[in-house]
């Protein structure tokens, strides 16, 4: 590769469907386990233990093998595609999570800086295990639905075992894209090294926008956004609150934002038993059934 393809547009086939756009609205993340070769990520580890052994490997990028084996992906990519719309950004800037093993405590709890609290999705923080990440090695662990819980890390410190949350532990190749502000921190890892690496590598990077959003991936002609259900699983929201900002998401993605009536009461998303294919107040007209 003559020179690295920092923040170049791509494009390629939208793979999510309606239900899994769902699903990612709802939790704020979706893991796409050992979707990258084996000779891809040796090269990566290879990689970073000759070439690049900081918290920044961003030159990666130049090589041919990690644009085309990692960032572009097919599997990955496709969500990205998804998520982003045609003619999503590769990423500027590439971290490193380069855990020392073992590791006594856990990170605290934390969202990344910069979060903004809105239900546009403008870019994805995703994630890249070259080697795996067993549960004792400090895999990175993820609240569900937190991307919608408004808090400032000082008060999140204190914060101890959560509820509801779910580790990332993963084989090797695995990819896991997120809404960037979701709630995270690294676990505890007791283990020492069990690959070629001394180091638990977690490569972090980011995709932009650049087109307005629009409901172009795989639709599912069945789907009846009357009954299902937007609610986030952690169960740690005012009831219905997450369901609503959910659905207000899934509704900006779709482009269909201005149809989003919040206006209380037993109003969408929230009404989910209704019968007989009627609809519920507010629900959006480019979802309704006819």
């Amino acid at each position: 590769m003559a020179s690295a393809p920092y923040g170049k547009k791509m494009d390629c086939a939208a793979t999510m469907t309606d239900r899994e756009v769902i699903d990612f609205c709802r939790n704020g993340y979706l893991m796409l386990p050992e979707v990258v070769p084996n000779e891809i990520n040796e090269q990566v580890v290879d990689y970073l233990e000759r070439h690049d052994s900081t918290y920044e490997p961003t030159p990666i990028v130049g090589e041919s093998f990690f644009v085309d084996g990692v960032l572009m992906n097919p599997q990955a990519a496709g969500a990205v595609r998804s998520l982003l719309g045609r003619d999503f950004t590769l990423p500027l800037i590439i971290s490193n999570h380069r855990g020392p093993l073992p590791f006594d405590k856990p990170q605290n709890w934390h969202r990344d800086g910069g979060t903004i609290y809105t239900p546009a999705l403008e870019y994805l923080q995703v994630f890249y295990y070259p080697e795996e990440c067993t549960e004792d090695m400090g895999p990175t662990v993820v609240l569900p639905g937190s991307h919608f819980m408004r808090n400032k890390a000082p008060m999140m410190a204190h914060l101890g075992s959560i509820r509801g949350t779910v580790s990332t532990a993963a084989p090797a190749g695995t990819i896991f894209l997120t809404v960037y502000g979701i709630w995270h921190r690294r676990s505890r890892a007791p283990s020492g090294p069990r690959g070629k690496s001394a180091y638990r590598n977690l490569l972090k990077y980011n995709y932009w926008r650049t087109k307005p959003p629009v409901r172009d991936w795989v639709r599912q002609d069945d789907i009846d956004f009357n009954t299902i259900d937007f609610n986030p699983p952690a169960g740690v929201f005012e009831q219905f609150q997450g369901a609503l900002a959910a659905a207000r998401m899934f509704t900006w993605l779709c482009g269909i934002e201005n149809e989003y009536e919040k206006r209380g009461g037993q109003n969408w998303p929230i009404a989910l038993t209704v019968r007989d294919g009627v609809n519920q107040e507010g629900a959006p007209r480019s979802l309704a059934n006819a």
